[in-house]
């Protein structure tokens, strides 16, 4: 089922928590709502479950306007962030609550569990009690009873939000094989960047009840549309300077942008691996002081500080890492190796404001 949101808006008095939102879901994708607390998201989810009734704008589904349906009569799945199972009911009788809502047959009602049972490996625990369950069985078991009526769209709110981490990446590589294996059209929200990057074939990222970019997660973090999520998918360190004859300096980097006008006051934004640093204080042009160092599991996060007192952050693998003898204090260089320039509200900047530097490079071969 393809879903279409057309200028949705909600107002909860004088908060205006959802503006002119439009988007497509396409049929069978599975798409991720993201933005911090606040942002809109789970208002647009509410919204198109029939939860919450709209201030303004449509919302279609298969082609269908559902503005004035019922959750009921939206044939909708959702699932909640504290799972909602009923603590009177067992594995079963959850699964099965919808199915007898609905007035299915029993002699319909025990094959689709069983198979729910067995999609979602919960086999032998049909007849335990949710408090005799597992943080990720029992949300495997809200999905179960959420897929049971086979909704057309299934939605998500922070389903995986009260797990502990190690469980939290077991779900969500277990949805994704739930969805390519049934291929239902999906919306799922998170505040977690990893998360929404992860399990998402798309991203939307919402900020103060506004979409502000919608694309997949390559997309959105290599090509961000605004400064909001420049700043808020990962890490991303950000100058702000004027252009004169084609330059932006900042301190003693310089950054070439020759289609910008003089005297335009720009943002620089790069990841922090594109800021290559060395043990050798000869080996980049720019000097700098390590600060910090990180160890993140995969790679280590180093902090140098510029001769001119910038703090810029610089990611480095742990086979690269191993190489040096990095010590907080030293004298290191670095290099820019590439940067964008952030898009601002009221100036427009040419495709090829992204580049890399001309300056960058070492000093010796």
């Amino acid at each position: 089922m393809k879903i279409e949101v057309r200028g949705l808006t909600k107002q909860f008095g004088s908060v205006q928590a959802v503006s002119d939102v439009s988007f497509t879901v396409k049929e069978g994708e599975l798409l991720g709502l993201l933005g911090p607390s606040g942002s809109g998201k789970t208002t647009v989810l509410r919204l198109i479950a029939g939860l919450e009734t709209p201030s303004g704008g449509d919302i279609y589904i298969d082609g269908k306007r559902v503005n004035d349906l019922s959750v009921q009569d939206r044939n909708i799945g959702f699932v909640f962030q504290h799972y909602a199972l009923f603590k009177h009911l067992t594995v079963f009788e959850n699964i099965a609550f919808g199915l007898k809502i609905k007035k299915w047959k029993p002699a319909e009602i025990e094959p689709r569990v069983a198979e729910l049972l067995s999609l979602m490996s919960l086999d032998a625990l049909e007849q335990r009690y949710p408090h005799q369950l597992s943080g990720g069985q029992r949300q495997r078991v809200a999905i179960a009873r959420s897929l049971a009526p086979r909704p057309s769209v299934l939605l998500l709110d922070e389903p995986f939000g009260a797990v502990d981490a190690k469980v939290r990446q077991e779900l969500r590589e277990w949805l994704i094989r739930l969805h390519d294996r049934l291929n239902v059209t999906s919306l799922f929200v998170t505040h977690d960047q990893e998360e929404a990057m992860e399990v998402s074939g798309r991203i939307i990222v919402f900020s103060k009840g506004k979409l502000e970019q919608i694309g997949s997660p390559a997309e959105v973090y290599e090509e961000p549309a605004t400064e909001f999520v420049a700043r808020f998918i990962g890490a991303m360190n950000i100058l702000e300077g004027q252009v004169l004859n084609g330059i932006v300096k900042i301190g003693s980097l310089k950054f070439p942008a020759p289609n910008i006008s003089d005297h335009v006051h720009v943002k620089v934004g790069f990841r922090p691996y594109y800021v290559k640093v060395a043990e050798d204080p000869h080996r980049y042009r720019q000097p700098a002081t390590l600060r910090h160092i990180y160890f993140l599991g995969v790679a280590y996060r180093l902090e140098i500080e510029t001769e001119e007192g910038l703090i810029l952050r610089s990611r480095m693998n742990k086979e690269e890492f191993r190489q040096y003898r990095l010590e907080v204090g030293q004298p290191v260089s670095f290099a820019v190796t590439h940067f964008r320039f952030l898009p601002q509200e009221g100036i427009s900047f040419p495709s090829s404001a992204s580049s890399q530097l001309f300056d960058a490079g070492p000093l010796t071969p």
